[in-house]
């Protein structure tokens, strides 16, 4: 049974690929993630503000003692004062690609283009095989225009782009005036693979304390229907691979997302509740599914749902809305 895909470039053993989260933050999972059968592994993401933040700490420690004679040596600090946390970002990529045989994607987490996007190279140097791309962002400004929203996400793409060479894949929200125009967009900026989708954290409220809270709920197996059916609608008209991420929790999710054209299911929420071996299980199931079904590699089921390909397409768009509501029965 040939379990094999190709994405980003890359081969890998499986179609299984954790996604980026704090699970990937201590090289012992990564190493358990290996073993369990994972392809290879998105580490957890080094965010925008934290280079900001840097900045603005190595900005105030060079100001110290700039008023001071200038034979006061003892007011410029040492460099070992400006610890950086995105050096220590980059020694950890170093050292996950040698623990593991499988390849490490990085994750890079911002909102505007800036001078945080240079360090993609660093992170390429670091040895990470590819780098996905998540772009977080939430325009509240009513000024903004879709337009401009959509451009923020080109010009950050063509700015990393510019200072690398490893593959790069772009993690999006389904929050587009016409997102299959962004995806052909993005594509033809570069892209070289398109993640679907990020999931946005909304806050909660705390009646108690009366303030606002963060809030994170782990997936449900409803959050996949959003990510299926537009890596169904995409398939074909764009050159990028797709990888489906949100709501996949057992096999039977993974064949679904091959079969509309997904290369790879990214795993979250289910390492989280049941443990980093579930990815054992997921394969295993994976490959009984494909044996009683007589499949001989998964190359065989990629794409064969997508809307191109389907006996039906209309199912993925407004005919299908109105056949549920109007089968749909009240218990």
């Amino acid at each position: 049974m040939d379990l094999s895909t190709n994405y980003l470039g890359l081969k890998l053993r499986t179609p299984l690929v954790p996604s980026a989260s704090n699970l990937s933050e201590d090289i012992g999972n990564v190493k358990r993630m290996e073993d369990a059968g994972a392809s290879a592994v998105v580490l957890h993401s080094l965010f925008e503000e934290q280079f900001l933040v840097e900045e603005r700490e190595l900005n105030k420690a060079l100001d110290q003692g700039a008023e001071s004679y200038a034979e006061a040596l003892s007011y410029f600090p040492e460099p070992k004062e400006f610890h950086l946390g995105t050096d220590e970002y980059l020694k950890y990529i170093a050292k996950a690609k040698a623990a593991v045989k499988i390849p490490i994607i990085a994750s890079l987490n911002g909102t505007s283009v800036g001078s945080w996007v240079k360090h993609a190279r660093k992170i390429q140097q670091a040895g990470a095989d590819a780098l996905e791309l998540n772009i977080y962002y939430i325009p509240t400004d009513p000024n903004i225009t879709s337009s401009q929203v959509d451009q923020t996400y080109l010009d950050i793409l063509k700015a990393v782009k510019a200072e690398v060479t490893i593959p790069v894949a772009v993690k999006l929200s389904p929050y587009f005036s016409n997102l299959a125009n962004m995806a052909v967009r993005l594509d033809q900026a570069g892209a070289d693979g398109l993640v679907l989708f990020n999931r946005f954290y909304q806050p909660d409220v705390d009646l108690e304390a009366l303030e606002v809270k963060p809030n994170v709920l782990l997936s449900s197996a409803q959050a996949r229907r959003l990510p299926l059916r537009w890596i169904a609608i995409l398939y074909s008209k764009v050159k990028a691979d797709f990888a489906a991420t949100s709501g996949i929790h057992n096999a039977q999710d993974v064949i679904k997302m091959l079969m509309v054209g997904a290369k790879v299911a990214m795993v979250c929420s289910v390492l989280y509740k049941q443990g980093i071996d579930q990815i054992r299980v997921i394969e295993q199931e994976l490959r009984a599914w494909l044996v009683e079904h007589e499949y001989e590699s998964i190359q065989q089921l990629q794409g064969s749902l997508s809307q191109k390909n389907c006996p039906h397409p209309s199912e993925f768009e407004r005919a299908h809305y109105m056949r549920a509501i109007h089968n749909f029965k009240a218990a």
